[in-house]
């Protein structure tokens, strides 16, 4: 069992509250405002924490309005300064991080993963106790409507690929902006220090998560990739082709940090 797995179990008791970190640069004139809103309506175990990373639009008074509107289930974190979406990720995250709450993660502010899905990732969480993080997998299977412009499908595929041998973890799809955690023990561990890559933190977390455990078997039973049953390219993405260049510069950066965790006597040390 992982450390502090015990944390939140329905059998004892505990919570049972999900809140969902939405990270936001500029984002102003594509907040769907009225889906998180009839979303809210039906879940009342559910938050949203909108984390301002220093827009230069009117993204903050936005979302302060629509805090105003929504109460208790919606809360914002407003930067002067944009550190980019991995630190308001993880600065988000921790912030959400209290004995009320059970499950937190974040999801991208287009929606390019409907809300919907949080229900489906937490019915795993609660069902299999031994799933301690739940990530949406953009896979194009038949019956499930995969939206996602060819180039960067064929770049995810060998990016994944390459990510998967860094990790030494059979991994899909690293980037897709809905994941969420089961709060244990480990997870502060993982989001204590800033990331060093501001696009491909995901991976720095699962390999963070892998140190941690110590034991990098059990971190990958831990792991559940969930695929997706729509996920539409939302157009006004600010991924720009130049950054698929730095993702791979920051992966091979995430190796030489992380990459000494190496098997030993059936366990991994550094």
């Amino acid at each position: 069992m992982l450390p502090g797995d015990g944390a939140g179990d329905p059998g004892r008791g505990g919570p049972r509250k999900t809140v969902l970190v939405v990270p936001c640069f500029n984002e102003a004139h594509r907040l769907r405002l009225n889906e998180f809103r009839e979303y809210l309506r039906y879940s009342p175990e559910v938050s949203f924490l909108f984390v301002n990373d220093g827009s230069r639009d009117e993204t903050a008074a936005v979302l302060r309005k629509f805090q105003a509107e929504t109460g208790a289930q919606v809360d914002v974190l407003d930067y002067p300064e944009n550190r980019g979406k991995a630190e308001a990720v993880r600065r988000g995250m921790l912030h959400a991080l209290s004995p009320d709450v059970r499950y937190v993660g974040f999801w991208d502010a287009d929606l390019a993963t409907p809300l919907s899905a949080i229900d489906e990732f937490v019915s795993l969480l609660e069902d299999r106790p031994q799933i301690q993080m739940v990530f949406g997998a953009r896979v194009k299977l038949l019956g499930r409507e995969i939206d996602r412009r060819v180039a960067r499908h064929y770049l995810g595929r060998i990016f994944a690929t390459c990510a998967s041998m860094v990790l030494k973890l059979p991994v899909y799809d690293t980037q897709c902006g809905a994941k969420i955690f089961r709060v244990t023990n480990v997870l502060p561990k993982v989001l204590e220090e800033p990331f060093g890559s501001r696009w491909i933190f995901d991976v720095e977390i699962i390999a963070r998560f892998v140190r941690a455990i110590g034991n990098r078997a059990l971190a990958s039973e831990s792991i559940y990739e969930y695929p997706l049953r729509k996920w539409v390219d939302v157009a006004g993405s600010k991924v720009r082709p130049k950054d698929f260049v730095r993702a791979f510069l920051d992966l091979a950066a995430i190796w030489l940090k992380y990459g000494g965790v190496t098997r030993r006597r059936g366990r991994y040390s550094r």
